[in-house]
């Protein structure tokens, strides 16, 4: 059996962690359980039940090396960071057998991947998610005319490497969460041209 690295430190976490968990800590409901889908070093679970000790935090990642670090901060936090498992939400499904989650949160995914990704990442939701239920997006999103340089330039960048990756545009993604049954309840100006979106599940049923 492969052993547990070293906890990983992203220098992008670091500097995202602290306002993005300042909006979590208001949003998030008593006690909540949390899929994060992607995720990366596992520094955002950290940090996040660092601020809410009420709250359950899963990790999940496609990227198997990723599950190291993620283990390695779980290990420090076995009460409310849950051990991480391979999860692809392009793979139709992949929610299944997955329970007592009632919020989603996803940062700096949907834009490097293809767009299979976001409408696995909504479908998956919408199956997880009752009624009020929040998802919450974090990452650079196009404005139309009003998109920031930065992000322009980036997602040129990320078509560059990849022909199906790139920065959204908010209105697709909009329209996309709509679509499974989730309305945009406020979108928030974070630093360095991101944002973060959060959606609410709009249905009872499942």
């Amino acid at each position: 059996m492969k052993a547990y690295s070293e906890k990983r430190n992203a220098p992008s976490a670091e500097r995202n962690q602290a306002p993005i968990g300042a909006q979590l800590e208001k949003f998030l409901p008593p006690n909540a359980h949390v899929l994060e889908i992607a995720s990366g070093t596992g520094q955002h679970g950290a940090y996040f039940t660092a601020l809410r000790p009420d709250i359950i935090w899963q990790y999940s990642d496609i990227d198997m090396d990723a599950h190291d670090s993620q283990a390695a901060y779980a290990r420090d936090n076995s009460v409310q960071l849950i051990m991480p498992f391979r999860l692809d939400v392009t793979q139709d499904g992949w929610w299944q057998g997955i329970a007592s989650i009632t919020n989603v949160y996803c940062a700096n995914m949907i834009h490097i991947a293809p767009w299979a990704a976001a409408m696995g990442l909504a479908k998956g939701a919408r199956a997880l998610l009752n009624s009020g239920e929040k998802l919450f997006l974090y990452g650079p999103f196009l404005m139309g005319d009003d998109s920031a340089r930065s992000n322009l330039d980036f997602a040129q960048n990320l078509k560059q490497r990849n022909p199906t990756w790139g920065v959204r545009e908010l209105v697709d993604v909009e329209k996309l969460f709509f679509e499974n049954g989730f309305r945009l309840e406020k979108t928030i100006n974070m630093p360095r041209d991101n944002y973060l979106l959060i959606f609410a599940r709009n249905l009872v049923a499942r």
